[in-house]
């Protein structure tokens, strides 16, 4: 008599299944309990309101021609001439005044760029702080 076993294969997959079923009841559980965590509240210092109310940029107008205005709309709001030279310290005297005046560059739309990036040059070789570009919003 010949005995005839049979031939177990090896099983070479693993069976996720019970590890998905883990992992949805964990997905559950942590849904439900998420909304219930409340985060902790955090108690930041208060200041009162401050009592220096902002100053007005100073205005840097580059016209068509090439020339130079600065506004002070923080004074008479009057644009006045004046030489690249003069420009520099002009600025310094009022950020000296001000450690947060600002200063802003209005050109005409047909001026070159390199005239805008000139002003940008002088007033950055003078160390002036916070200078930036004004544009017209589109309408």
């Amino acid at each position: 008599m010949t005995q005839h076993r049979a031939r177990r294969r090896l099983m070479n997959e693993i069976n996720v299944v019970p590890y998905i079923d883990v992992m949805l009841v964990l997905l559950v559980i942590f849904m439900i309990t998420a909304p219930l965590i409340s985060p902790g509240q955090i108690e930041l210092p208060q200041i009162g309101k401050s009592l220096a109310p902002p100053v007005a940029p100073l205005e840097v107008i580059v016209g068509a021609d090439g020339s130079l205005k600065l506004r002070d709309r923080s004074a008479s709001g009057d644009a006045r001439v004046i030489g690249r030279e003069e420009l520099a310290e002009a600025v310094k005297r009022k950020q000296a005044e001000n450690a947060e005046q600002a200063v802003v560059i209005a050109a005409d739309r047909n001026v070159r760029y390199e005239e805008v990036t000139t002003v940008m040059d002088i007033l950055q070789r003078q160390q002036v702080k916070k200078v930036g570009l004004l544009a017209r919003p589109k309408s």
